[in-house]
């Protein structure tokens, strides 16, 4: 996606991001590919504990970096009392995720900026296309039994199948633990393969649950895995595990994703999920994307946040740039 920088610093999104590589096809698998490679936790934690504080974004650049961190935000509602007024809400916040005041303060236009995606279990998906129509936000659904993936396999591609039929241009699905943990990466294969064919021309988010995974070797294994079987995006965690999203996690799937890109020339989006609440995460994250992978990782065609609660801080942060002041965080409520 092509970005301008205005005199604020600003970062101003001037064309659509969606289709501009091409996707990737999936191989089958090869497991000398990653068997046999060591994360070295340590190392990776060291990494990881010096992208903030070997650098300092201020000012005029900070905003830049947190507006473009709300350009990849999949806002997300994944409730047991979800409802189509909720669903509603969430899309009117996905149209316009700043307060007016803080678009005019930036130099946005009225729609200039939009989240990357609306994402919601798959009886919710109709709401968010309606509530979504003319706005070019795709609807995300997660499916595959959500958030465990503990169901017959037919009924995790039915729910696939379903959901793409009500409108969904995204599905977000959980790979099988089990099958991770055992290391039956032929069995993991075919089954997100499968899925993979059930999502047609939905792009496929295949979601580790790294918290589970219990090492960076299994986590860097599965995320081969998911790539080879021809995912779209590799996610990090389905929000609902007691370790979700971490800087070490993170880096271990990205060195994977440039692994896979290096030996297949085809580029993987990434998308961190879970815990993350602060603007200052927002920063750490897209840093890291930066260095790892460059600039074209910091577009929501590559990359994206499972982060809706952070959009209140960032709003909260860019109306402090803005204004000079800081707002209660009620007054930016995500819905």
């Amino acid at each position: 996606m092509k970005t301008e920088t205005r005199a604020e610093g600003a970062l101003v999104p001037t064309a659509a991001a969606a289709g501009e590589h091409a996707r990737n096809p999936g191989m089958a698998l090869d497991v000398g590919m990653f068997e046999g490679h060591r994360v070295n936790r340590a190392a990776a934690e060291r990494r990881c504990a010096t992208l903030t504080t070997r650098r300092s974004v201020k000012k005029a650049h900070q905003a830049a970096w947190l507006v473009n961190a709300v350009r990849c935000v999949d806002l997300t509602t994944l409730a047991g009392d979800d409802t189509e007024g909720r669903v509603k809400r969430l899309c009117a916040k996905a149209r316009k995720p700043l307060a007016s005041h803080i678009e005019a303060g930036l130099g946005l236009s009225a729609g200039e900026l939009t989240v990357g995606a609306v994402c919601v279990y798959p009886t919710m998906v109709p709401h968010a296309v309606k509530a979504l129509e003319g706005s070019n936000i795709p609807v995300a659904s997660v499916a595959t039994g959500f958030p465990a993936g503990l169901m017959p396999l037919h009924l995790r591609l039915e729910e696939i199948r379903w959901a793409v039929a009500q409108g969904a241009a995204e599905i977000d699905i959980v790979i099988n633990r089990e099958l991770a943990l055992t290391r039956n990466w032929q069995g993991l294969h075919d089954e997100i393969a499968a899925m993979r064919e059930a999502c047609g021309d939905a792009h496929m988010k295949a979601i580790l649950a790294t918290g589970e995974l219990e090492t960076l070797n299994n986590v860097y294994s599965a995320s081969m895995v998911a790539m080879q079987a021809g995912a779209d995006f590799i996610k990090t965690s389905t929000g609902k595990e007691s370790v979700n999203a971490t800087l070490p996690v993170s880096l271990t799937m990205l060195r994977a994703l440039r692994d896979y890109g290096m030996a297949t020339g085809h580029r993987i989006g990434f998308k961190p999920a879970g815990g993350m609440k602060q603007a200052k995460e927002a920063l750490a994250w897209q840093i890291l994307m930066k260095e790892e992978l460059g600039r074209d990782w910091l577009n929501p065609d590559l990359f994206r946040f499972g982060a809706s609660s952070m959009l209140g801080d960032i709003e909260r942060q860019l109306e402090h740039y803005v204004t000079g002041r800081y707002a209660d965080s009620s007054r930016h409520a995500l819905a």
